[in-house]
């Protein structure tokens, strides 16, 4: 896999635009980073999972998707080896992150309190 290749994947999710962060190509989804170009060098791309999800594709593809070190590898930022990386794959692990991202941005789903007879006697 190529960088173009990956940024062609990260840039065929909904919502996605590409912008820059520490010097770096990032794809964005309503503003969260969830793939980046070139860190730690240009050899590797990065995905960033859930520490579930990471586990997960760690385990089958450990050559391939090893997890970033330190707490941004702890929290789920999984890097990508380009040159024996599968598009397949990477597709998979990039719309893992894009989904977590994208939910991540719309923040928690408000609840509305449901107001029955005996709350509002209660005066809840």
């Amino acid at each position: 896999m190529t960088a173009d290749e990956f940024r062609e994947i990260a840039l065929s999710f909904p919502e996605t635009v590409e912008a820059s962060h520490m010097n770096h190509p990032d794809f964005r989804v309503r503003g969260k980073i969830f793939a980046t170009l070139g860190y730690p060098n240009a050899d590797w791309g990065v995905v960033g999972l859930t520490p579930e999800e990471q586990a997960r594709v760690c385990k089958a593809e450990a050559d391939v998707l090893p997890p970033v070190n330190g707490a941004w590898g702890r929290a789920g930022s999984t890097r990508v080896l380009l040159r024996i990386a599968h598009k397949e794959s990477v597709r998979a692990a990039m719309g893992i992150a894009w989904q977590y991202h994208r939910e991540k941005a719309a923040g928690p789903k408000k609840t509305t309190k449901k107001h029955t007879a005996e709350t509002v006697m209660k005066g809840a």
